[in-house]
């Protein structure tokens, strides 16, 4: 892989940025914004980024720090979802906690933010309590965030319950946005004050880059991700008024800012922030090693995005001005779809062959193409292809024999009850590991697997959601055309 970010440096700004940080107060509250885990938006546009980062910097701080997780209570009586996980918050919540506990961190408690009595919340706080794990309710202030006065009084952050922590770096994360972290952090600044505690805040995110320009591919494909939270990247007037610099963070930060230093100032008489950009602790922009290759990178993303979130309108995820929005972003760095070299592949494949199809690309720049049978689904012929290819094996000799393939076929259609007997893309790797222990060549091919990390590839149509999952498993970067279209098979 020619990666063109320093992943290494990168660590090692970032944990001296935070140590740093805490340094200047007695007890820092730390918010983690973003994937503590699995971040591959931020490996895909900074390729050597490791997705576990954040996760890895928190753990080499774990003998000085905590964690803290904000959980919104309206979340846990709607059944929130997590889309990526299809989990639902509160589960969400349980695994993180086993989680962190399994790697050493120490969970200090979870925070109900608004709560109120509810038969689901109070039940799921029991269920807490009984796993040992300490529970704190804090409650809808009236007036949040722009009443200051309020808020910072026994009326407002003062009817909070108070967590009592221990270590100097409390980490504040969630289950998702809209959890309640910021507030959590500045109820504990609050009740701290009145303990004689001087203690601080800051932010922990990837993205936007502040250090980059507004419209690096970069920052650019930050915005595509999150479509559907409507963030918009923005120059950071505080900042540059203050320092005569330019920065890049996003609307959200910068309207709530002068409410935030308020708060702060009502709090302990002072601000040490002169601007949104000021509280975040973000060295990503400082590893960047070459910068044309993360801009390529980047651009490869958003493309990508635009694909998703076409996809995602299809399903009725999101509304058709969420394309509009992706285009009015490509348009900006003159991106268009078809610069996607496995588009015009999988699709010609597809119109040539009169079935679904998807086109892989390899490292090397040779492109793979599968389709849809009455025995493979497009995705199994796909790998096999692509597989035999890296292996050297001859498209004509065949890697898989009846004797694997009709026991997975049976079994389908006779003990599960399917309709359609055809092979998946997760059963096709389990035949050919079966396959390996008889045949030198089923062995050689399967060893190629990890080869496909990081390859591009496109389907003519969607695909089998249980295929998608173990496509990204493996690493292969899928887009897909937005039509549910089912051809006849001959």
């Amino acid at each position: 892989m020619n990666f063109a970010f320093n992943n290494e440096h990168y660590i090692e700004l970032q944990k001296e940025a935070i140590l740093k940080r805490a340094s200047a107060f007695h007890k820092l509250y730390l918010e983690v914004g973003g994937k503590l885990f699995d971040d591959y938006h931020a490996s895909r546009v900074l390729p050597g980024f490791n997705p576990n980062n954040k996760i890895n910097i928190l753990l080499s701080l774990k003998e000085k720090s905590e964690v803290v997780i904000a959980i919104n209570s309206n979340d846990i009586k709607n059944r929130k979802i997590r889309s990526d996980l299809g989990i639902t918050y509160d589960v969400e919540v349980e695994r993180l906690i086993r989680t962190f506990l399994e790697m050493g961190l120490d969970v200090n408690s979870v925070v109900f933010s608004f709560y109120e009595p509810n038969v689901e919340v109070d039940k799921f706080m029991r269920k807490l309590k009984r796993m040992k794990i300490q529970t704190y309710k804090h409650y809808k202030i009236a007036g949040y965030p722009q009443d200051a006065s309020l808020i910072v009084s026994d009326n407002g952050l003062g009817k909070n319950e108070y967590i009592s922590t221990t270590k100097d770096i409390v980490i504040v994360t969630a289950p998702g946005p809209g959890s309640g972290k910021m507030a959590t952090c500045l109820s504990q600044l609050y009740h701290d004050q009145k303990h004689g505690i001087i203690s601080g805040y800051a932010k922990y995110e990837t993205f936007p880059v502040w250090n980059l320009p507004l419209n690096h591919p970069v920052n650019i494909a930050y915005e595509a991700a999150t479509i559907d939270l409507n963030d918009i990247n923005m120059i950071d007037p505080y900042h540059l008024d203050a320092y005569a610099v330019s920065s890049v963070n996003y609307n959200r930060d910068i309207e709530v800012f002068p409410l935030l230093r308020n708060i702060f100032m009502n709090i302990s008489g002072s601000c040490m922030y002169k601007s949104p950009t000021d509280m975040g602790i973000n060295m990503v922009g400082f590893a960047i090693e070459n910068d044309e290759k993360i801009k390529k990178a980047s651009n490869e993303e958003i493309i990508r995005r635009y694909y998703q979130t076409k996809k995602d309108v299809l399903l009725g995820k999101l509304e058709e001005e969420a394309v509009t929005k992706c285009e009015m972003l490509m348009n900006r760095l003159g991106l268009a779809a078809n610069q996607r070299k496995v588009v015009e592949f999988a699709n010609e494949k597809a119109k040539t062959s009169g079935r679904p199809a998807i086109a892989i690309e390899l490292h090397d720049g040779r492109v793979i193409t599968g389709k849809r049978s009455k025995l493979l689904a497009q995705s199994a012929a796909l790998l096999l292809n692509a597989l035999k290819t890296l292996a050297g094996i001859n498209d004509e000799i065949p890697l898989l024999t009846p004797m694997v393939i009709e026991p997975i076929m049976n079994l389908k259609v006779e003990s599960l009850k399917n309709n359609n007997p055809i092979i998946h893309a997760e059963e096709i790797l389990i035949a050919l590991a079966i396959q390996a222990n008889t045949n030198p060549l089923a062995n050689l091919a399967l060893k190629k697997l990890p080869e496909l990390a990081g390859c591009e590839a496109h389907a003519s149509c969607m695909i089998n959601t249980n295929d998608l999952k173990l496509l990204n498993k493996i690493g292969v970067r899928v887009t897909e055309e937005p039509i549910s279209l089912l051809f006849k098979i001959n």
